[in-house]
């Protein structure tokens, strides 16, 4: 009987540094369960990461390391998916330079996260043309694979719309090259920090995947909870606790509910209900932080793996950039490599 082919997926992560709770639960748990069922390229995506940190761009290797160790630790397996650098495999600027050429001007200006990061971020000054381009330069991420399925949050669904109309205007001008990628929408729950406020770098409240058990203690026993719980005697509301954010994503459901019921009747404390959430945290990430410790002691093993997965990559690109350029009526007869 012959076997199913499966899916082609790719999704990428920006090198920030290590990466925390809400990253995990967002994406790379989900992406881990993937690899089991589709044919998976998963890109760390530094040109991605100089839109906004082009005055410190030497910052980027690091942090694509950090990143790479965090991917390993967590289960995305070489054997199993293509792991590649996307700045390793130049055929990403070449269709974002080609995709660039049919996009229109308005289609990049009515993305939301335009302005809406412009906004956030106040620090930097990003009103440039790499910034404006960022979601073509992930569009052609996306489709250098003829990725048919990303996995996003709803955040990120009209980028995927916007590659999906790109895709169409392509095809319809060249032929028919590229499959429309269909979003596969993933359920990301909205993990609060520790001061409360969603979990981020930026704010300078997140939970590492890397913190050892003493940090992960420290930063969730203080945790504000429930403001009706001024004291102990007093009734919660667990859907207004930011703490049972944490309970939420890592807390099998029949506890949950436990604890969530004794919140309501008082019957457990804020410090009670918070240990449950601690130890689930430390046994879950327990053989995470033995791999990711593992790797950080043999770095050649990671740049290793990478390097192959982006040789791998270039190969599946390579041929995709033959067929664009041969459509397009670029395929000189000069020698290419």
């Amino acid at each position: 009987m012959a076997q199913t082919k499966k899916k082609i997926v790719f999704s990428g992560m920006r090198p920030t540094g290590a990466l925390h709770l809400g990253n995990y639960v967002g994406a790379l748990r989900n992406w881990v369960k993937l690899q089991e069922t589709h044919r998976c390229f998963f890109g760390i995506v530094p040109w991605h990461a100089l839109s906004s940190e082009y005055l410190n761009p030497k910052v980027i290797k690091d942090f694509t390391f950090e990143v790479a160790l965090d991917w390993l630790a967590a289960g995305l397996d070489p054997q199993k998916s293509v792991l590649l650098i996307q700045s390793e495999v130049k055929e990403h600027a070449e269709l974002h330079l080609l995709l660039s050429m049919i996009t229109p001007l308005p289609w990049l200006e009515r993305v939301p996260t335009f302005k809406e990061q412009q906004q956030e971020i106040q620090d930097k000054d990003l009103n440039t043309y790499g910034f404006l381009g960022y979601p073509m330069l992930q569009t052609a991420d996306i489709i250098l694979y003829k990725a048919e399925v990303v996995p996003v949050g709803e955040d990120q669904a009209f980028h995927i719309e916007l590659a999906r109309e790109v895709v169409r205007r392509f095809n319809r001008f060249y032929g028919e090259v590229f499959p429309e990628p269909q979003i596969l929408l993933t359920e990301v729950p909205k993990l609060a920090g520790t001061d409360g406020r969603k979990m981020s770098k930026s704010y300078g409240n997140a939970i590492y995947l890397k913190d050892s058990p003493e940090d992960i203690r420290k930063k969730i026993s203080p945790m504000v909870t429930d403001t009706r719980r001024k004291r102990r005697t007093d009734p919660g509301e667990p859907d207004d606790c930011p703490v049972f954010t944490l309970h939420k994503a890592f807390v099998p459901e029949a506890k949950r509910q436990e604890l969530a019921a004794g919140c309501r009747t008082a019957s457990i404390g804020c410090l009670e209900c918070k240990k449950v959430v601690i130890e689930a945290l430390i046994t879950e990430f327990e053989t995470f932080r033995q791999k990711r410790t593992y790797y950080e002691q043999h770095p050649d093993e990671v740049w290793t793996i990478f390097n192959e997965g982006s040789a791998l990559a270039r190969e599946v690109a390579r041929k995709t950039m033959e067929e664009v350029r041969q459509v397009m009526g670029l395929d000189f007869p000069t020698g290419r490599r």
